[in-house]
């Protein structure tokens, strides 16, 4: 399959997937219509956390079981996506104001046109590593020639991080056997079906590990990866007429991932009543494993959010060569400082 092809299946896929890899649900009532701009001030804002609820989000959680967001005069609706709902198709149809998704599909998205604009990136590293048994004998990026590696679709993150570890190596898509496995990382690489998977390594790496799986992780290069981890964004039109809310928001979101990183475990509780089945004990301590592993992607409390003006532009450049791109883009585009200072 070439890449052209793999374009046109992400955009037939409809953005569908950020953050964790998250597993379907039960699909949702829509949303009321979001503020989208027409009330400046309101301190109204749906924020749309994509899929499943998941202690991924807890950034949100505590800052909503906290009364972050109402100490800032604010009156946020977190709105898990439906299962069939596309990642973009809320807030394109002014039902949300805000969504969370990763740096790429930000910049998909504006190079098809759809107004959208990263405020703040949370991943500060990017999350996705190849995942493989402990006793492979792959060992480098380059050792996957011949071999099989699952990946959810030609889609969403652990897609972009394959794309650029196989360019890494020097291997084109034709060198490995890439299978689309869904999201069951975790049973392909336990079972042996595949000799390795994309992976998040606070999420399928972790989970592994617990479920007694050794397995080793290969991040996408050794230095910095031309992909922005996710984070927070929103339409033109909210951003030039509520950029003081949309401040308000990201510190609320700050001000809670300092107190997640001084106590992940009270953070877990917090987030219970958004996470069904969390309150059993192995559920807790799973959750608590994956943010204590999430804790490092934020980076510190004074760098959260920040936006990586060279990673967005080398972002650019690779995905325009992988041709993941409807049209030209320039990465200043397609997010803003203005929220979170440099």
């Amino acid at each position: 399959m070439n890449r052209r092809h793999f374009l046109r299946a992400v955009t037939a896929a409809g953005l569908l997937t950020a953050g964790l890899g998250a597993a379907a649900c039960t699909q949702e009532p829509a949303a009321q219509p979001g503020v989208q701009g027409e009330q400046a001030g309101s301190g109204k804002f749906t924020l749309g956390l994509t899929y499943t609820p998941d202690i991924q989000f807890a950034p949100f959680y505590v800052a909503a079981e906290k009364g972050y967001f109402t100490d800032a005069g604010l009156d946020v609706t977190l709105r898990h996506h439906g299962a069939n709902e596309q990642l973009f198709g809320a807030i394109q149809a002014g039902q949300e104001d805000l969504v969370y998704a990763g740096g790429a599909e930000f910049m998909q998205a504006r190079s098809q046109g759809v107004p959208l604009v990263s405020v703040a990136t949370y991943y500060q590293e990017y999350p996705v590593v190849l995942v493989v048994p402990e006793d492979s004998p792959i060992r480098t990026a380059a050792d996957l020639k011949g071999r099989s590696v699952g990946v959810p679709g030609p889609f969403g993150e652990t897609w972009f991080g394959l794309l650029a570890l196989l360019k890494q190596a020097g291997l084109t898509d034709q060198e490995v056997e890439v299978k689309h496995i869904g999201y069951t990382q975790q049973a392909a690489l336990s079972s042996g079906q595949v000799d390795g998977v994309m992976g998040y390594v606070n999420n399928d790496a972790v989970r592994l590990q617990a479920a007694g799986v050794a397995v080793r992780t290969l991040p996408i290069t050794a230095g910095k990866p031309p992909l922005v981890g996710v984070g927070l964004g929103t339409t033109d039109t909210v951003l030039q007429s509520r950029a003081d809310d949309v401040k308000k928001l990201q510190e609320a979101v700050a001000k809670a991932v300092t107190d997640i990183i001084a106590d992940p475990a009270g953070a877990v509780s917090l987030a219970e009543k958004h996470v069904p089945g969390l309150a059993a004990e192995e559920q807790r301590q799973s959750a608590l494993a994956t943010l204590e592993a999430t804790i490092p992607l934020f980076g510190d409390a004074a760098t959260f959010g920040r936006q990586d003006a060279e990673t967005w532009e080398s972002m650019a450049s690779f995905l325009t060569q992988m041709e993941l791109l409807n049209g030209p883009v320039e990465a200043p585009e397609c997010y803003t400082t203005e929220i979170v200072p440099a």
